[in-house]
């Protein structure tokens, strides 16, 4: 796995969690009885942003790092998941390929 390969796997981890934990513990606007002009009742009131980031940025890289783990280590490869044999067969001497 290259840098570029690390990167967009780390994001694309990061905002699957960022979207899982933002609803968690939310009160709304209108929950709280105090609604802004101009703003509907299912705004938050007290969206505590710079906490849920770093929950998110703490989850992001514990799964991060089994993720990348698993791929560097070869445990499972594409092969493994080519579920329509689509791939090739592995070359007879042992070689990746």
């Amino acid at each position: 796995m290259g840098i570029t390969s690390a990167i967009v796997l780390f994001a694309v981890i990061w905002f699957m969690v960022l979207f899982i934990v933002l609803p968690i513990r939310l009160t709304t606007q209108g929950e709280a009885g105090k609604v802004e002009p101009g703003t509907p009742e299912s705004a938050p009131a007290a969206p505590n942003l710079k906490r849920k980031v770093r929950i998110v940025t703490l989850i992001a890289v514990l799964i991060w790092a089994g993720v990348a783990g698993v791929i560097l280590s070869g445990a499972v490869t594409v092969r493994d998941i080519d579920i329509f044999n689509r791939m090739d067969p592995p070359p007879a001497d042992g070689r990746g390929g």
